[in-house]
């Protein structure tokens, strides 16, 4: 009998907690992200929230399913070091390079990243590709500069789309970008992220996931890099 998608989720979420529970102390707190596969974590780490201090969230919905579990919510400005950041991804390659942002959490999401040690990714089969690009590439943008950016991401062989009626947690809008063929992922990432009105976008290629928690109808596969 196949797994569904949903049984997938929760079991790297449960897979995730199970990788990062004997490193956990009193001290420790752990970068969140956003999205289904990350809530399934969410509500994995609430069983073990005795033996860490509190978490990091990368948006404000991810806060308040943490504050549900009775799981303390820090700011990352008064946040030293992130032992651990885990959080899923829209597609993921063998470099486990990254699109995210389905969720439009991405800048959050970069920046929890940047300071964690591990980036842990967990996903389920469907979301690993050999090629990124078929998923659209979401691009946060300053508002008033959201046409301008739009007609500079044609220039990189994009069809940008505007994802009409979504705010993000920074007050960004999200342009999503269509029909790229991502053959280089760091070298796009800079690219865009260069376009004058850019807040980021959501290639993490710069910064991928140090290992993936893959779910299968085998089982959760790790991939390490």
């Amino acid at each position: 009998m196949s797994i569904n998608q949903d049984d997938l989720k929760r079991a790297v979420g449960q897979a995730a907690v199970d990788y990062i529970k004997p490193h956990l102390d009193d001290d420790s707190i752990i970068g969140v992200g956003t999205g289904s596969t990350a809530n399934c974590f969410i509500d994995a780490l609430a069983e073990v929230k005795h033996l860490f201090d509190g978490a990091v969230a990368s948006s404000e919905a991810s806060a308040e399913r943490l504050k549900s579990h009775g799981i303390p919510v820090y700011e990352l400005n008064n946040v030293p070091q992130l032992d651990f950041y885990i959080d899923g991804a829209d597609e993921i390659n063998a470099r486990l390079e990254m699109i995210k942002g389905g969720g439009a959490a991405l800048t959050r999401e970069k920046i929890v990243a940047a300071v964690a040690k591990t980036f842990i990714c967990v996903a389920d089969e469907s979301k690993q590709v050999d090629l990124l690009g078929n998923f659209p590439l979401p691009v946060e943008v300053i508002p008033m500069a959201r046409s301008y950016v739009a007609r500079e991401l044609v220039k990189l062989g994009g069809d940008p789309v505007y994802r009409e009626g979504i705010i993000t947690d920074n007050g960004g809008e999200i342009l999503d970008v269509y029909n790229l063929h991502i053959q280089s992922p760091s070298q796009l990432e800079s690219d865009i992220n260069q376009i004058t009105g850019v807040i980021t976008n959501g290639l993490f290629a710069l910064r991928n996931a140090n290992i993936l928690l893959l779910g299968t109808q085998q089982g959760v596969k790790q991939i390490t890099l």
